[in-house]
């Protein structure tokens, strides 16, 4: 459109302007009543979103909420101190991820075990679990079809009423540790380390005992070990944190080939060793106890393939021989701590078996204190002070409070271990008699407790399948050794009862040296002829 001059320009441009004006101002009530129409949606959307009645919880940084202040070190003890402020449960943003701390047992009694339904999942590692150990490591697997027939076949080899097949291999390897450990003391917790990896050996694959440090299984395990522990590790790979980076080619991601490429070294010997086991049932006819053999034996009752079983059993052992060696370890520590209980355990041995001969399973009834002290061994300082979290799997409600389905539940086992309402104003004592009655004869548990007299073993269907193998090992570890010997501090050492070191999969004792003294020269040669019985 052409204008004859800039006067007719204008003219045209401000009737524009005037009837622009004019349809705003028609239509001002329209605009404020969609204007008010929408912020009252969105006011009463806001208003019932059930994210409003979360649990309280400290309050975090912008996008990546609390992640900061739940990556430092003893975050347990962090969690511990936060009930002051908030309560049995408190809510955590990890860097947007939804995460519950639980730090009472009660909370944690009617969430994880009476509704287990809802919070039997996992959160997703896909390093540590997904590709390391093709989802199939039983402690960290999502919770699906494969999982409920793994877990059924590992309860029903390793429960209470079974879990006494294996005394024989545990009676054999307390008498190996007692007696190698009275020949070199500076090497106690080398051997607590070769004992639990040749115990878990036998049990599982009926394998030959570990000798020494130099075994190529022994050396193999603990590769395994690292390499499991290292990726669970929060932060240690960014893919646990943006899942989309799984699908980056396998050329294009280092991280990924290096997982795989230990995968297939791992799923290889853990083959060996199962399908080892397999041949001697099935081919040679052989008849020694373990837990494959079970599993062989049973093979159509669980419906496990050959691969998932070969990975049940790796994920056992890896459970097995590290958390025993390091309650051990925490044990030990509490025996330099603690002389006069020590001297207690020592008291009962010599009241109830002698200097003629060792301690054997036949003799747990009559040692209430020792079965105490492995109560409290477990409960003093848990291997695992927050276990491994659980996932809701469904949003739900507790106490009016809002839990969205993926969040991260988490059972501080440490704080509900050392709470002073169920355990004694003592509770951060190291007190076996907490678990006595009056006359010192009977094994009691605290309320709420259940049969393990601790919070250690887990919740719900996560609970610790092997824990009753776990318990009559540090029971036959513990009698044979205070029966032969006793530790002692080495001088001038402090000990660090509260600092830790945190291997991933459990936190152990800062590094030590103990002293070990023969209690009775006969000892070590009654230790020698019972394991000469035995075929060592």
């Amino acid at each position: 459109m052409l204008f004859s001059s800039p006067s007719e320009h204008l003219g045209v441009t401000a009737s524009f302007v005037h009837r622009a004006l004019d349809l705003i101002l028609e239509h001002t009530v329209l605009s404020a009543g969609i204007g008010i129409g929408l912020f009252a949606c969105w006011l009463v959307r806001h208003l019932k979103s059930p994210w409003r009645s979360i649990p309280p919880g400290p309050p975090g940084l912008p996008i990546i909420g609390n992640a900061l202040q739940i990556s430092s070190d003893k975050y347990w003890m962090k969690y511990s101190a936060w009930r002051k402020d908030y309560g049995g449960m408190f809510y955590l943003n990890a860097a947007g991820k939804p995460m519950i701390v639980i730090n009472d047992h009660k909370i944690a009694t009617e969430l994880l075990d009476q509704r287990a339904g809802l919070y039997s999942d996992r959160a997703s590692m896909i390093v540590a679990n997904d590709i390391l150990c093709d989802g199939l490591l039983l402690p960290l697997s999502q919770h699906n079809e494969t999982w409920r027939r793994m877990r059924k076949a590992a309860h029903e080899s390793l429960n209470k009423v079974v879990a006494h097949v294996l005394n024989e291999y545990q009676a054999d390897e307390a008498l190996a540790l007692a007696s190698n450990s009275m020949q070199d003391a500076s090497g106690w917790i080398t051997n607590l380390h070769i004992a639990s990896t040749s115990l878990m050996l036998r049990c599982l694959y009926a394998e030959p005992p570990v000798s020494d440090h130099g075994d190529a299984r022994l050396a193999h395990m603990d590769d395994f070990s690292v390499r499991l522990t290292r990726s669970m590790r929060p932060g240690e790979y960014w893919v646990d944190s943006m899942p989309w980076m799984r699908y980056i080619p396998r050329v294009f991601a280092p991280w990924k080939r290096t997982a795989q490429d230990w995968h297939a070294k791992d799923n290889r010997v853990f083959h060996d060793l199962y399908e080892r086991v397999q041949e001697d049932v099935n081919v040679n006819g052989l008849e020694r106890e373990s837990f494959c053999a079970t599993l062989v034996r049973d093979v159509n009752r669980y419906h496990l393939t050959t691969h998932e079983n070969a990975w049940l059993a790796g994920s056992l052992f890896i459970a097995g021989a590290d958390t025993t060696h390091a309650a051990l370890e925490w044990w030990t520590l509490a025996m330099l701590a603690y002389p006069k209980v020590q001297q207690k355990a020592q008291d009962e041995l010599d009241a109830v078996i002698g200097r003629a001969r060792v301690p054997t399973f036949a003799d747990m009834a009559r040692l209430p204190y020792i079965c105490a002290m492995v109560k409290e061994a477990l409960r003093w300082r848990p291997i695992n002070p927050i276990g491994v979290p659980h996932k809701s799997m469904a949003d739900d409600y507790y106490q009016g409070y809002f839990i969205p389905k993926g969040t991260i539940v988490v059972a501080n086992v440490w704080e509900m271990n050392h709470d002073p309402e169920i355990f004694g104003a003592d509770a951060l004592d190291f007190n076996p008699s907490r678990y006595l009655d009056e006359k010192g004869t009977t094994v009691i548990n605290p309320p709420g407790t259940k049969e393990d007299g601790n919070f250690s073993f887990g919740f719900g269907r996560r609970i610790c399948v092997g824990k009753h193998v776990a318990s009559n090992s540090m029971f036959i570890d513990i009698a044979t050794c205070l029966w032969a010997f006793t530790f002692s501090n080495v001088q001038g050492q402090k000990l660090e009862l509260d600092d830790c070191v945190d291997q991933g999969v459990v936190v152990v004792p800062k590094p030590f040296a103990v002293n070990i003294q023969p209690r009775f020269p006969e000892a070590f040669d009654l230790l020698t002829q019972e394991r000469e019985l035995h075929g060592r």
